[in-house]
């Protein structure tokens, strides 16, 4: 394969030609592919209308073990590492999760080892909306005033699942104490390296992060929600606007996503994800 990148934005996101992902990939073109993601949190690669199941996990599979998602009946039918994304509705029952967070974060955020990212496959998508939205952390963080990027790489968030759910998921049946036992609030660095590129990248989001350690819950959302209007200006931003056969890739160790709305009720939008594992952040005081 004989790959090229050009950036879709100044800060975040390249378009990937030269990549047909039903075929293998070399060594080199993995490794291309990775430094590439490494730094610039999202790749795009279109034409892929006619990805096979098999190959959509061959491919994710080239970057790390696959992730099973916990919501196994809104998982492809004989495919349990395809998570299906959709609004769609047959023989009365939606054929995947719907909804989507309409709120930056990144995947699995509040577990010991975050994933690293995940392969979205864009089947149908309505003509208006259904956008995703994506922020480079890494570009952030070095646009952030010195004294505020020192701080925080001196800082553990504390994400917090429970909370979370509790104060957002108010119509859904209360957790159990089991389920609760099964995601107790766990410390991350505010400011994680990269494994790949050594860059240092924010770590934090609008709905997992309760807290700084030793910090005051009012305290650090007011501080919580300051850095991330600032994160989620239009130059940071990468908004895709979704065709069939798209795929983005994106890297969860140094960036945010959000779904943006569209008529769930009068349009169709149908994705295939699959989501890589990833390992315990942390940080390197060098890196910064």
């Amino acid at each position: 394969m004989s790959l090229n990148f050009e950036n879709l934005t100044e800060n975040v996101g390249s378009e990937v030609t030269g990549l047909d992902m039903s075929r293998p990939l070399t060594d080199d073109a993995r490794d291309r592919l990775e430094r590439e993601l490494a730094e610039r949190s999202v790749l795009l690669v279109r034409g892929q209308i006619d990805l096979t199941p098999e190959e959509h996990i061959a491919f994710s599979r080239c970057f790390g073990d696959l992730e099973e998602h916990v919501l196994q009946n809104f998982c492809l039918p004989g495919h349990p590492e395809i998570f299906v994304v959709s609004n769609i509705v047959e023989n009365g029952k939606h054929i995947g999760a719907y909804g989507g967070s309409k709120e930056y974060h990144s995947d699995l955020a509040y577990l010991p080892e975050p994933s690293m990212g995940s392969v979205f496959h864009c089947l149908e998508c309505p003509e208006e909306g259904g956008e995703t939205a994506i922020v480079s952390m890494s570009a952030v963080h070095d646009a952030l005033p010195a004294e505020r990027r020192d701080w925080l790489s001196r800082q553990s968030a504390i994400f917090d699942y429970v909370w979370q759910y509790e104060r957002a998921h108010r119509d859904r049946p209360e957790l159990t104490e089991e389920q609760k036992a099964r995601v107790p609030p766990i410390g991350h660095p505010a400011v994680r390296t990269h494994p790949v590129s050594g860059n240092p990248a924010l770590f934090l989001s609008e709905i997992w992060v309760r807290r700084f350690e030793g910090v005051a819950d009012e305290e650090s959302q007011t501080m919580i929600r300051e850095i991330l209007d600032f994160a989620t200006r239009p130059e940071f931003t990468y908004v895709h606007k979704w065709q069939p056969g798209d795929v983005i890739i994106w890297d969860n160790r140094n960036s945010m996503h959000k779904a943006c709305p569209f008529d769930e009720e009068n349009t169709r939008r149908r994705m295939h994800r699959t989501t890589i594992k990833g390992t315990a952040p942390f940080f390197r005081a060098e890196a910064a």
